[in-house]
């Protein structure tokens, strides 16, 4: 099924899920430290549009992630939000919300047939950046948000970095994750 409305993110479009391929790298408050975390992920892209905002012409994917470490019968991360695609303009756009009360819109131009590009957002930006809520804002605020996007045949892979100023850490953390994902269905 074609899908040319949704640009260079018509391949993500179906249900995804990795092994225990994932790297979660984070600051853990209760180690007080920096560590690594393996974790498998399902994630879900449904296809919806066009959204149309006066003379702009989106059309977006609703999507839904999960992560769990080891046998936990709960996630440890989930997030729900919308990949878009502008295409008079070329812009692929992510905006989400964690469940830690932050969200963000992260975005970039990219080629109608790219099968792999690169978002970012900063704190400040009106157009792509992000919002926490007053404890984080406080405590452990986010700067940055950037991340690389691989789409292949039959596999989704990400790249993430996620620039975090905590009080209780000397300098700037990286929080990085990275996975390999593989489609398990078509339909999401």
């Amino acid at each position: 099924m074609a899908h040319e409305e949704w640009g260079p993110l018509a391949g993500l479009i179906g249900t995804w899920e990795s092994g225990w391929d994932g790297v979660d790298v984070s600051y853990h408050n209760d180690d007080g430290k920096l560590n690594e975390t393996l974790y498998r992920e399902r994630t879900s892209f449904v296809p919806f549009g066009p959204v149309e905002n006066g003379e702009q012409s989106l059309y977006g994917l609703d999507y839904r992630t999960a992560a769990w470490r080891d046998d936990e019968a709960n996630p440890f991360h989930t997030e729900i939000g919308y990949w878009m695609w502008d295409a008079r303009d070329h812009q692929v756009l992510r905006c989400f919300l964690i469940p830690r009360a932050s969200a963000l819109i992260a975005g970039a131009t990219v080629e109608p047939d790219a099968t792999s590009f690169h978002l970012h957002a900063v704190l400040g930006s009106n157009t792509y950046g992000i919002l926490s809520n007053q404890y984080l804002d406080a405590v452990a605020q986010t700067t940055r948000y950037d991340v690389s996007v691989t789409i292949g045949e039959g596999t989704f892979s990400y790249d993430e970095t996620t620039i975090v100023e905590h009080r209780k850490w000397p300098t700037a953390i990286l929080h990085t994750d990275r996975n390999t994902l593989k489609r398990v269905s078509d339909d999401a």
